[in-house]
């Protein structure tokens, strides 16, 4: 399953947005060091439905569909918030990276508002500074990467007898899910490539992680707090820093209470949609319908919505360039052997092959691989066939065959 990372500095919202994403009741406080432990949970990404596309109603059984819309899980872990010097292990901070390393892509949620001090304590909005807090996270993970390429330079040295540079590092690195491929890269865009590695000073190796962060963790900077006035002008000043693509809207808080409010039965809201509706049954306190009101008018009607589904949306199909692929075993009928109707949706990145795909539903359907058809057109798909977003698959298998008992 595709894990997501959030990261960032402490009372940014880290854990409301992890709150918001997967329902799961994690303490949410003012203070620092709240999460203890990085918390775990399952949120979704979404599509429209390919139901919508071949006429049928479909009956999901590893996802979701909700109003037309395919709902597929991804695990989220919410990283303890990090302070300047974590690389070190203050704060618990190695501890923490350390849980980054698990993580597919990062989302790095950022006070916006500018309510936050350089230690993560709560100040007037406006008081902070958004940019300096996301380089210091930045900082951090830079170095944390550097320090565990300074403490191994001599195994990687000694690796390189028989290996290349870039499987040596990429062995030492694996913590991270860093690839040989990826080494190379950053090796390139740090202009390292004529440098031998015995001669790499520290403001190479920095500048090397640098590269290599982004490339092994592509990230979003979440610009949490919008609904708080103040934000708007640091949102602009994270857009022109960072890119219009790698920044986006968010008020986590927002989406927790409407999410809330629809589990009570008290709305009718759908994760992503730009609208809600109080139910008319709904009998709202006063102070219940004032955060209503509020949403409404500094989020839905500013931003037409919280931001928390397109954030994630953004990191797996943008960042991460993953396509839903659906499988199925009746290609007419598009069902499973259940006659369950596009029962199932995987999550599997660009590049990937019918045979990959196999691989990734079930071993033995990879094993007994003969061919793949798409669902859509009934033509026949070649084993190196890339596939694309929301194609229909259906796999020829061979029967097994059966060993003779002695």
């Amino acid at each position: 399953m595709l894990t997501i990372g959030i990261i960032g500095k402490t009372n940014t919202g880290k854990t409301t947005f992890f709150n918001a994403a997967t329902l799961l009741d994690e303490k949410i406080s003012n203070f620092p060091f709240t999460t203890k432990k990085p918390n775990m949970g399952t949120a979704y990404v979404c599509d429209i439905c390919v139901h919508k596309e071949l006429g049928v109603n479909d009956n999901p059984q590893n996802s979701t569909c909700i109003d037309g819309w395919r709902y597929a899980p991804i695990r989220l872990i919410d990283i303890p918030g990090l302070l300047r010097d974590a690389w070190t292990g203050r704060g618990l901070g190695n501890k923490f990276l350390s849980a980054i390393g698990q993580a597919d892509a990062l989302i790095h949620v950022v006070d916006a508002s500018g309510s936050i001090d350089a230690e993560g304590q709560i100040t007037q909005p406006g008081n902070g500074n958004p940019i300096q807090d996301a380089m210091d996270i930045e900082f951090e993970l830079n170095k944390w990467i550097a320090d565990i390429i300074e403490r191994n330079t001599e195994a990687i040295i000694h690796q390189t007898n028989s290996l290349s540079l870039e499987e040596a590092m990429a062995q030492n690195l694996s913590a991270l899910k860093v690839k040989s491929y990826h080494v190379k890269k950053a090796i390139i865009q740090s202009n390292l490539h004529k440098v031998s590695f015995k001669s790499w000073k520290l403001d190479q190796t920095l500048r090397f992680s640098a590269n290599l962060l982004p490339i092994i963790k592509p990230t979003l900077i979440v610009a949490n707090k919008m609904d708080i006035l103040t934000s708007e002008k640091y949102f602009e000043t994270l857009a022109s820093y960072y890119g219009q693509k790698l920044v986006a809207a968010c008020s986590a808080k927002s989406e927790l209470i409407l999410r809330r409010a629809q589990k009570a039965g008290l709305v009718q809201y759908t994760p992503g949609q730009e609208i809600f509706k109080i139910n008319k049954k709904a009998r709202l306190n006063p102070q219940q319908q004032s955060a209503l009101n509020y949403i409404q008018k500094r989020v839905m009607n500013r931003y037409f919505n919280t931001g928390i589904q397109q954030a994630l949306n953004i990191v797996v199909f943008k960042l991460l360039k993953t396509n839903m692929l659906y499988p199925v075993s009746d290609e007419h009928k598009y069902t499973d052997h259940k006659n369950n109707i596009l029962p199932d949706v995987h999550l599997l990145p660009e590049g990937t092959t019918p045979i990959d795909l196999a691989k990734h539903v079930h071993t033995k359907l990879a094993e007994n691989y003969v061919l793949a058809i798409d669902a859509k057109t009934g033509i026949r798909l070649p084993k190196e066939h890339t596939l694309n977003h929301k194609d229909v698959i259906k796999f020829v298998t061979r029967k097994p065959v059966k060993q003779k008992r002695k």
